[in-house]
């Protein structure tokens, strides 16, 4: 998209988790957004006025009495094409939810006329605390767009869910707030599979695939933004989490089995972009196979069908979306293995992955057959995936 002169105001509170916005501005300004910093007083005792000032390129105030004679609890909000608020603790959307206007970051809260974000963090159970879903229910009610915070390291050693989403998963969702996404998946639960799995022949070697999931990533982010609640199954992937969506990290094609078949009881859609092995070795060894002798052959055995199984098991209207990494022949194309592996597979939906010589394998872009979709960027494909079938639960 267009971001020439799109402006920003960048909210920041007091948490800890405000030195990771730094990152999430410099991903502002260099996409080319006009950003103006608002912090709170809270949050310059973490992060001070002189960054938030350097990597804007303007001046920092966070009280309504500096530049009183430009209003500025009125202007900054009026003029911002998106208002993003990260991190978003448990107190500043307490006064978000109940019409505080105490200092300059919630007099902009009630003056925005544009589309309002705010990204939590905070500890576990300050999140699960019944107060702050109250006020995240009252703001999303408002239309205020809530996105749930990630799993992972908090403050000290605590773990759990409360983590600021990363930086780029961040921006992500702040372009897609820019660029008008639908809400037609809330309230539907959605499973998205991702990645490739591995089955270990030894302590160091498997047999994969090179998925590197970005795909599976980019339909589970659109999914969350598009208002769904969403569970991401990632087969060995390094990629940072999506904003708003759970992951479950899995290994094997069994593991990858058990997990999906658990969260897709009750989901409203079910997407399979993993690359799944289809075999593994009937036996393994736990010490590295030498070689300076000659290694017995490997034997294989078939792994799960993990998505007809899930055609099997499907509860109610539930939509199950295959993915087929396929390649073409000289007698078949790779479209005509895709119709007959949908018919034999028994799923909604197939998109028929290409990759063949220029593959998607490890790429930014990917080429499908879903409604004559083009090579495009992943992203792009995911959205034209939910535009396709966000109806049909």
């Amino acid at each position: 998209m267009s971001t020439t002169q799109r402006s920003v105001v960048l909210g920041v509170s007091g948490g800890i988790a405000a030195y990771k916005v730094a990152q999430l501005l410099r991903l502002f300004t260099e996409g080319g957004f006009d950003v103006r910093v608002v912090p709170t007083h809270a949050a310059l005792e973490f992060v001070g006025k002189a960054t938030w000032e350097a990597l804007s390129g303007h001046p920092i105030a966070s009280d309504v009495w500096t530049d009183a004679h430009d209003v500025p609890h009125v202007m900054v909000g009026r003029e911002a094409d998106l208002v993003f608020v990260a991190p978003a603790t448990a107190d500043l959307m307490a006064r978000a939810a109940h019409g505080l206007a105490n200092d300059l970051l919630t007099n902009v809260l009630l003056t925005a006329t544009c589309p309002i974000v705010l990204a939590p963090a905070m500890h576990t159970e300050m999140w699960e605390n019944s107060a702050t879903q109250a006020n995240v229910a009252t703001l999303r009610s408002r239309g205020v767009i809530v996105l749930d915070p990630d799993e992972g390291r908090l403050t000290g050693a605590d773990s759990g869910k409360g983590r600021l989403p990363e930086p780029q998963a961040l921006f992500d969702a702040a372009v897609a707030t820019l660029q008008g996404n639908p809400a037609d998946l809330a309230g539907k639960r959605v499973v998205v599979s991702a990645g490739g799995t591995r089955e270990h022949v030894d302590p160091v070697r498997f047999l994969g695939n090179r998925s590197s999931g970005r795909q599976g990533f980019a339909v589970a982010a659109a999914a969350a933004r598009r208002g769904a609640e969403v569970t991401l199954i990632a087969a060995n992937v390094s990629l940072p989490t999506p904003a708003g969506v759970k992951r479950v990290d899995v290994v094997s094609a069994q593991e990858l089995h058990d997990e999906v078949m658990q969260y897709s009881v009750g989901a409203d859609f079910v997407v399979m972009v993993a690359a799944v092995a289809d075999f593994r070795p009937v036996a393994t060894t736990d010490v590295k196979i030498k070689k300076s002798r000659t290694p017995d052959p490997i034997a294989l055995e078939l792994t799960t069908d993990v998505l007809s199984a899930l055609v099997e098991h499907r509860t109610g209207g539930q939509v199950i979306i295959g993915f087929a990494a396929e390649t073409g022949d000289a007698d078949t194309s790779v479209l005509e293995f895709g119709k007959q592996k949908l018919a034999a597979k028994g799923c909604d939906v197939l998109v028929v992955n290409d990759v063949g010589p220029d593959g998607a394998f490890e790429s930014a872009t990917n080429e499908v057959y879903i409604l004559d979709v083009p090579r495009a960027d992943k992203a792009l494909i995911a959205e034209a995936l939910w535009d396709t079938v966000a109806g049909r639960s």
